[in-house]
């Protein structure tokens, strides 16, 4: 008798599952801008939604569908963006923002040196969802991010007084 594992091959412990206006289209730009590989796609059987599909970005596995109305969950939009971002840890953080907004994504936050020793950026994707970038470019212990935090707080402080 066959053993079925309770993590199947594939997905990780957490998967996102993000729902979409235009799945198709979704995937498609995920290809182009993220780099994604495209694992399945299930459509549904008048052939005008997708009811399911798999996206890898390196080791990790997304899913996507269609929104379907009655089933609970609507897409968002750039116009009403989800309040989730995902994080994707990229070899080079402004080649990947560079790939992103020549796809269409609209930057949010250019390639920076962050005070905990990641380089960062930002996109939102035409379908309302927020992506960073993020390549670790220096260690630091716990101690030193402390401070490099503590000094950006007293900095971000001063150029937001009177906003």
């Amino acid at each position: 008798m066959a053993t079925t594992k309770p993590m199947p091959q594939g997905p990780r412990t957490l998967t996102p599952s993000l729902v979409l206006r235009d799945c198709a289209k979704a995937i498609e730009f995920y290809k182009k801008a993220l780099g994604a590989q495209e694992l399945r796609r299930m459509p549904s059987p008048d052939g005008k939604q997708i009811w399911h599909a798999e996206l890898r970005i390196g080791d990790s596995v997304f899913y996507l569908n269609d929104e379907m109305p009655g089933m609970g969950a609507a897409a968002p939009s750039p116009e009403h963006p989800a309040p989730t971002t995902f994080w994707i840890q990229a070899d080079d953080c402004d080649a990947a923002h560079r790939r992103a907004t020549q796809a269409g994504a609209r930057s949010t936050m250019e390639p920076a040196d962050m005070f905990w020793g990641d380089r960062c950026a930002g996109i939102t994707d035409p379908f309302g969802y927020a992506w960073s970038f993020a390549t670790h470019v220096k260690d630091m212990t716990d101690e030193e991010m402390q401070r490099a935090g503590a000094e950006f707080a007293r900095q971000w402080e001063q150029q937001h007084q009177g906003m």
